[in-house]
């Protein structure tokens, strides 16, 4: 199988960055107290969604869980109503009703997150039965973390997907942490979660993030593997939080995870690794300018909801002061 191309590997870079950018930004402006949701960052897991993002068809379907901004954003969700919806506001892609937790764009194939763990999964597998059926193109990608593996919910699933040889790919995340607890106290030791999986027989694969070109290529090798076989798939991706399981702060002191992993996570930075990799391919690379528009872009947008954050006449009086 032929590797990434320089390209996409471009692409998948500009993606991740600008996920970063945009949820370094709600991390600063959610302490102004604007946005009135729960929050659940994916600063330093962001270049798993924005590789599957690239390597995948418009066709595709991705479901995803309460960490999604990155899996929306990488689907093609529409940015400014993604804001919006933080906000709370009726321009939002949820209406302004389902927060960060509860993102949808139908127009773009992403058929929402969930904030239950595992709630979304019979949901990514109905989707995947309905494209089956009706002879769609196409897979649907289920989005789930390490602590999904620990809900009946998803072994049902993964029954029933392997039972029906339904197009689907799960992406687990596994980020080491349900929380504040370690896989090593909810798991026997030694257990692989892909080992696992692949015991029911399904095909499985890992990644390690850290290893950031090699991971791309795996999770290139998944998609082929699943297309071209018309089979579902698993893959593991260790990876790594940067901020708290959810909010805009780091919580490193609360000594939860040790510094020596915190450490080697930060010197391993996925967006960081590619960039350097791709200025190694292309000495005259340069990111700069493009990051530079994203940043003034982003800023616009939140600069304009707070100039403009005030109750519509008419749905205040449509709802909040509606006579019954």
């Amino acid at each position: 199988m032929k590797k990434v191309s320089f390209s996409k590997l471009k692409k998948i870079y500009e993606n991740s960055l600008k996920i970063r950018i945009l949820e370094e930004t709600i991390s600063r402006e959610y302490k102004k107290n604007k946005m009135r949701c729960p929050t659940h960052l994916s600063i330093g897991q962001e270049i798993v969604a924005a590789s599957v993002g690239i390597l995948s068809k418009k066709e595709d379907y991705f479901i995803s869980y309460h960490r999604s901004h990155a899996h929306y954003l990488s689907k093609g969700g529409d940015i400014i109503k993604f804001i919006h919806e933080l906000h709370g506001l009726s321009t939002g892609c949820s209406k302004g009703i389902g927060g960060s937790m509860h993102l949808i764009d139908l127009k773009k194939n992403f058929y929402g997150s969930t904030a239950v763990v595992s709630s979304s999964i019979p949901i990514g597998v109905g989707l995947a039965l309905s494209k089956q059926l009706s002879k769609e193109e196409g897979v649907v990608f289920i989005f789930i973390g390490d602590a999904s593996i620990e809900e009946g919910v998803f072994f049902e699933a993964l029954n029933f997907v392997i039972l029906k040889n339904l197009p689907v790919i799960f992406v687990c995340e596994n980020n080491s942490f349900s929380v504040y607890t370690h896989l090593s106290k909810r798991q026997p030791r030694g257990r692989k979660i892909y080992k696992l999986v692949e015991s029911f027989g399904i095909k499985s694969f890992f990644a390690n993030q850290s290893e950031t070109i090699k991971m791309i290529n795996t999770i290139n090798k998944v998609i082929s593997f699943s297309k071209f076989s018309k089979k579902p798939a698993f893959i593991e991706i260790k990876n790594f939080r940067y901020l708290e399981h959810c909010g805009p702060n780091y919580d490193d002191n609360l000594n939860y995870r040790n510094n020596r992993e915190i450490s080697f996570w930060k010197k391993n930075d996925a967006v960081f690794i590619l960039e350097k990799y791709l200025v190694k391919l292309d000495k005259t690379f340069n990111h700069k300018k493009f990051k530079d528009s994203f940043i003034k872009f982003v800023n616009r947008i939140f600069r304009k909801i707070y100039m403009n954050n005030k109750p519509n006449k008419i749905n205040l009086k449509n709802f909040v002061y509606k006579k019954t």
